[in-house]
């Protein structure tokens, strides 16, 4: 889907990673490939690909090797580069960035060189990196996260960039930061959970941490507290944002108080702006008052890459960026996420943010991660569910998570239905795919007359 509806002219590739043969995929949508000439494929599926480069593996038909196209770099003048060069100008679009896809399927998001280079700037200013810092990077580079709030932050900063792992691994992130004695980490919060609660955590030094970054997704207040004090990371921030901005929106800072810090994801970057309006009517709400987060500036992507529909619904005619998602801005213009618009639950008439029951529900000894969705209900409309991963060795049951509940959070607020999981569907990037949680949901609860009916 990707190649096709961006368009690509060259594709460069791997021979395989984990359970993925890639080359095997790319035999498979362009067979044609196998009888063509390095750098004339002729494709029924795929009409602009006319190049293919294995990065890494066995010579392939039809594909040039790596090598192959760094020998051709040697035999191009330099003048050649130069005029390229002279032809880039700062708003030219540099990557077609796919979202994650929690929802259908993934839009080609398109950012200029203006667009990263200056949010990577920013962020590496807001946790006040020198050419002394060195960031240990467990998320990936083909996200905004790994590419621009890692790599970029880096780059303009002159900062070491540590690798751990070709895929992230407690254990490898843990042992890097050690090794190299790293003074930032970053990762979704997913990341962060399985670092602390691995067996062996207790035996790295992590002493030389300083600050780092939790993003990606709705970041646990209790994980936050937990990083910056068993982990070191006491300037520990979060950046808030998506891959239409480049990523970052809004941002903490280091020299934010503990609790600004947990509690909310910063305020507005650097030359960006941010309003908070009411959904139903698109005025501004007011301080305090949950509503849509929208956001204006360099930042903001050019467009969905031949996606003009899904670009007028996202960008309005006064350029504002509508996320899609639910937070507030207090008086002193401290953002804090309450949920998502399609993830609000409509019980009875209450408006419910899952993000508020999560939240409540981390505080519980035994519970290691939670995710609250709406399921259809014949009587209110929605009723909620959580479904809830528990900490090694612990158990729970229904009964007692409901009990825990009551009288601490309104009783509409206490999930009808629990599920206890080993894991939630996600993105390869760390995005929870909640989506994919309700439709398994409405299944396993036998609801899908009621869906049905809700649907009409």
């Amino acid at each position: 889907y990707a190649l096709k509806q961006s368009e690509t002219e060259a594709l460069f590739l791997i021979d395989r990673f984990k359970t993925s043969d890639y080359v095997g995929m790319f035999n498979e949508i362009c067979p044609e490939a196998r009888e063509s000439k390095p750098g004339k494929i002729s494709c029924e599926s795929l009409p602009y690909l006319k190049t293919a480069v294995l990065i890494r593996g066995e010579k392939e038909p039809g594909m040039y090797t790596w090598e192959e196209v760094m020998k051709m770099g040697t035999e191009i003048h330099d003048d050649v580069l130069r005029e390229h060069q002279e032809d880039l100008d700062f708003d030219d679009p540099i990557n077609i960035q796919y979202t994650s896809g929690t929802t259908g399927f993934p839009k080609g998001v398109v950012l200029t060189h203006h667009n990263i280079l200056n949010n990577g700037y920013f962020i590496g200013e807001c946790m006040k990196f020198t050419d002394k810092d060195r960031l240990c990077i467990p998320v990936p580079f083909y996200h905004c996260f790994g590419m621009v709030l890692s790599n970029m932050a880096c780059m303009t900063h002159g900062a070491t960039m540590v690798l751990p792992a070709e895929y992230f691994d407690p254990v490898s992130a843990l042992e890097a930061v050690e090794k190299e004695r790293c003074t930032a980490l970053h990762g979704v919060p997913t990341m962060f959970v399985a670092e602390l609660e691995h067996p062996s955590f207790d035996k790295y030094d992590l002493s030389s941490l300083r600050t780092g970054i939790m993003a990606g997704s709705p970041c646990p207040t209790e994980y936050m507290k937990k990083v910056s004090t068993l982990m070191n990371m006491k300037e520990v921030v979060i950046t808030y944002g998506q891959t239409e901005a480049s990523p970052g929106i809004t941002m903490s800072s280091t020299s934010d108080s503990l609790d600004r810090r947990v509690s909310t994801v910063g305020k507005p970057m650097p030359h960006t702006e941010v309003k908070i309006v009411d959904p139903k009517t698109g005025k501004i709400s007011p301080r305090g008052e949950t509503g849509e987060i929208c956001a204006r500036g360099y930042a903001i992507m050019r467009c969905y890459y031949n996606n003009p529909g899904a670009t007028e619904k996202t960008i309005d005619k006064e350029g504002w960026l509508h996320t899609g998602d639910l937070g507030i801005l207090d008086d002193e213009d401290y953002c804090k996420i309450t949920g998502r618009l399609k993830d609000m639950v409509i019980r009875g008439g209450e408006n419910i943010y899952p993000r508020e029951i999560e939240e409540f529900l981390y505080t519980h000894p035994d519970i290691s991660d939670v995710q609250v969705i709406g399921v259809p209900d014949a009587k209110f409309g929605e009723e909620l569910m959580a479904w809830i991963k528990l900490k090694e060795g612990r158990t729970l049951t229904a009964d007692e998570v409901r009990l825990f509940c009551k009288g601490r959070i309104a009783h509409f607020k206490i999930p009808r239905y629990i599920k206890f999981v080993d894991d939630f569907p996600m993105t390869v990037s760390g995005k929870i795919q909640k989506y994919k949680m309700r439709e398994e949901s409405i299944k396993e609860l036998g609801l899908d007359e009621v869906a049905k009916a809700e649907t009409a």
